[in-house]
């Protein structure tokens, strides 16, 4: 763009001839050599050329009024000239959180466009007073300007004044603006005739078209004003931290006297040249009158008084710098955005879009604080950690964080990898799953009505074969072996229910095959699992093991349809976007379904929710209603959990970028604290707890709903445990203890006891139970009596002891003594 607004000279970029002279400098002095002075007169030899040749220009449509060759060249020069475009001026794009607050900005140019009203009038002046005081006078051509200026610089030898209009320079700038190749560009800066008959031409189409405020305005929001900030919003914000409604008398002069040479006046770099500017500005005004001379004297009296606000563009210095590049890939890979790449980059870039998010601010904060702590940036075991938030019902993104800042990998703790999200967002492979793909078969289990009593033995090591893909074809190895992981289960019967808890390898495997690997594998994909990668999963018996590398952000939204009672939603991040102009652009929809019947979601949430109270992630619980699944891979070389509620889902992977099988966690000592082998509760169920706490420390507990009846018709799929015997007890004591250890209690119809004294428990059903059973008690109310009044055994108790009698199908009774 531009930078001397008087002339046709200087780079936009750099501010060249600027830099070398923030004031005018003479070109003929005592010491100038003889070639100095040959090219300085050949040089203004040029200008007055060129300058005559604008004169002409100027008179040429009303001074040729005779012959038909005239009349021509007026009708060319004042006719709407062809390609003439005002759009295309490059803003800055803003990326906002759910709440509004601002992520990050993406620009070529740090612009932002605002209206006539939004400039303050001393501002409006200020320029006008330094560049084109006769503005509101006279056409797009300023004949008594460029006069003056010409006659101006022939006497002095030097060029002091610049024949431009704000018209005219806002046309340059335009052109230089919409310059989309090196050609172009050398085109709209190239000192010649050519160019500028043609800026001229513009200039007159211009005031045609628009009104003298718009022409202004537009100047003022395209005009360069020197370190990156381009328009008087953005120089304002730049300098000042304000608007440029704000801006004081002193602030208003400073910028508008940068304008000419942005580089030289810069008010960072050259703060003592910025004021002399500034003080000229201030003279010119008093000058024409449009400010008194005291308030001239007293606004040149006050200091220079920066508050530099630096914007970066891009995601780096964001303070959810992966979720921000993820929302920054969905724009630069989804055609919705622009049939070619270079489109979606200039839309982003350039468009001046607003686009609002589905982040929140508190589950990101929380969700970094979490993962920092565990797995700091820099931790001395060159370990990471990722954890993606997605709400159930909306598949909206709540949080996207890695242990890591955004930047380049050969830097310690930065990477541009986004081991959040797939590979399209954030070049991740995706990292094996673990256990937490034993949901998928639990569900499809359940789907297909499979009660929780159902009970399957639980072979130590395992053999996978009889198993068919989704093709039909015969899939496992006859010679390997599968075993349970470090967990010493196997060996005996587990039910549906307490092999979920107990995360039995075994036991999954024999469900898998008894529901059918393609049941599963169709499951998961319902629930929108794929490979990181985008490929299908694949389908072999170690479904269930979690052998397919996936991302963070899958698995926490196929787990939050369980929260939502089946209904899953693909994840999404943008929930608007609105053009500069305020229009509304099309966006990625939502896309939901019903992946499962609710009774059964609410199924696999009764036996989820069991793993944070009595499985392998037991003491990880929210408060609240919550479920999840830990995951351990293979040899320690990852760990995961995932879990939700019905407000929020979460799944955090702990592992090593650098490999997880040659850098395993099987003996991890990380920044002074040793671990052992790190299982998915170990690292990523304390992350999951902390930011999910923290998440949702502001939302009202939401409930599962009681899975329907049919899951029950072979018990709860409990463990079996002893009833501690309450007999002898008074019945308020007697509850207290049941309860105590988990189990309901109500009382049954007296029975009669010589063994326990009148009023005392002397009897309960059954003896042993699940946990949360009821167990019946009966009071006793004393020795009974023969008939006529006598006692049986001759008034001594008669009653024989008793012992627990089996119940059909059930646990043991304890009789009544």
């Amino acid at each position: 763009m531009p930078t001397e607004a008087g002339t046709d000279e200087g780079d936009p970029g750099t501010g060249a001839p600027a830099a070398r002279r923030p004031r005018p400098r003479r070109l003929l002095t005592s010491s100038t050599t003889r070639a100095e002075k040959a090219r300085a007169v050949r040089g203004l030899g040029a200008f007055g050329g060129l300058a005559g040749l604008l004169v002409a220009l100027m008179l040429l449509p009303t001074a040729c009024t005779a012959g038909v060759g005239a009349r021509d060249a007026a009708g060319w020069f004042e006719s709407e000239p062809d390609g003439l475009t005002t759009s295309g001026v490059p803003q800055r794009s803003k990326i906002l959180a759910a709440d509004g607050s601002t992520l990050a900005t993406f620009f070529y140019q740090n612009r932002v466009d605002v209206p006539f009203k939004k400039i303050a009038p001393v501002l409006r002046q200020a320029v006008l007073a330094i560049e084109d005081s006769r503005f509101y006078e006279h056409g797009a051509i300023d004949a008594q300007g460029t006069l003056r200026a010409l006659a101006s610089n022939l006497s002095n030898g030097q060029v002091t004044q610049g024949g431009s209009g704000i018209t005219q320079q806002y046309v340059k700038n335009l052109l230089l603006t919409q310059a989309d190749t090196d050609v172009e560009r050398q085109e709209a800066r190239e000192v010649s005739a050519a160019r500028k008959i043609r800026e001229l031409k513009y200039a007159v189409a211009l005031e045609k078209r628009f009104t003298k405020d718009e022409i202004l305005r537009r100047y003022l929001n395209i005009a360069y004003y020197g370190d990156g900030a381009y328009g008087v919003e953005a120089a304002s914000r730049h300098y000042f931290s304000k608007h440029a409604s704000e801006l004081t008398l002193p602030e208003a002069a400073l910028l508008a006297g940068v304008v000419r040479y942005p580089y030289a006046y810069d008010p960072i770099r050259h703060p003592a040249a910025a004021r002399q500017r500034r003080d000229t500005v201030l003279t010119r005004m008093a000058e024409l009158g449009w400010l008194d001379q005291a308030r001239a004297a007293e606004a040149k009296r006050a200091p220079v008084k920066l508050d530099v606000d630096n914007v970066h563009s891009g995601c780096v210095t964001s303070d959810a710098p992966f979720f921000c590049d993820y929302v920054q890939r969905e724009i630069l890979t989804d055609q919705v955005f622009g049939k070619t790449a270079e489109d979606r980059e200039k839309l982003l870039k350039r468009g001046g879009l607003t686009i609002r998010t589905t982040l929140d601010r508190r589950a990101q904060k929380a969700a970094q604080r979490a993962v920092d702590r565990h797995v700091p940036p820099k931790n001395s075991a060159h370990k990471a950690a990722a954890e993606a938030m997605v709400q159930p019902g909306t598949g909206e993104i709540k949080a996207m964080v890695v242990d890591r800042e955004l930047g380049p990998d050969r830097d310690r703790g930065r990477t541009w990898i986004n081991f959040a999200a797939d590979a399209s967002h954030g070049s991740s492979i995706g990292m094996q799953a673990g256990s937490t793909f034993k949901a998928f078969t639990l569900a499809a289990a359940l789907d297909e009505g499979m009660p929780f009593g159902t009970r399957m033995m639980a072979p130590r090591s395992y053999t996978p074969v009889g198993y068919r893909n989704c093709d039909g074809d015969r899939v496992g190895d006859p010679s390997a072996s599968l075993r349970n992981s470090a967990d010493g289960e196997g060996g005996k019967q587990f039910s549906i229910v307490t092999g979920t808890h107990h995360s039995v390898n075994t036991f999954f495997l024999a469900l898998e095959k008894k529901v059918g690997l393609c049941d599963t594998v169709k499951m998961a994909e319902r629930l929108g699992m794929k490979q990181a990668n985008g490929k299908p999963l694949e389908e072999y018996p170690s479904f269930t093991l979690g052998f397919n590398p996936v991302s963070p952000l899958r698995l926490a939204a196929a787990y939050a349809a369980f929260g939502a009672r089946g209904r899953y939603c693909e994840p999404i991040a943008i929930r608007e976007i609105r053009a500069a102009s305020g229009r509304r652009l099309k966006v990625p929809g939502r896309h939901c379904e019903q992946a499962m019947d609710e009774g059964v979601a609410d199924a696999v949430n009764y036996v989820l929710r069991g793993v944070l109270t009595k499985g392998t992630a037991r003491g990880m619980g929210l408060g609240r209603d919550a479920a999840g699944k830990t995951g351990t891979v293979d040899d320690f070389s990852a760990a995961w959990f995932a879990g939700y509620t019905p407000d929020l889902a979460a799944a955090v992977w702990v592992g090593d970028p650098r490999g997880g099988y040659k850098h395993p966690m099987g003996n991890l000592c990380m920044d002074g604290r040793c671990y052992g082998s790190v299982f998915g509760a170990t690292i990523p169920a304390p992350i999951w707890r902390q930011s999910m706490l923290g998440a949702l420390s502001r939302t009202d507990p939401g409930s599962f709903h009681r899975p329907p009846s049919r899951f029950f018709s072979r018990g709860s799929g409990e463990e079996r445990a002893r009833v501690p015997d309450v007999r002898g007890m008074k019945p308020s004591e007697a509850v207290a203890r049941l309860r105590a250890a988990g189990f309901k209690a109500r009382i049954g119809a007296p029975v009669a006891s010589r063994r326990f004294p009148k009023g005392t428990v002397a009897g309960m059903s059954p003896a042993s139970a699940e946990p949360g059973d009821t167990i019946t008690l009966y009071v006793s109310k004393g020795a009974g009596r023969r008939p006529g009044g006598q006692r049986r055994g001759g008034g001594l108790p008669t009653v024989p002891p008793v012992t627990p009698t089996p119940e059909p199908d059930g646990p043991a009774r304890q009789a009544p003594a």
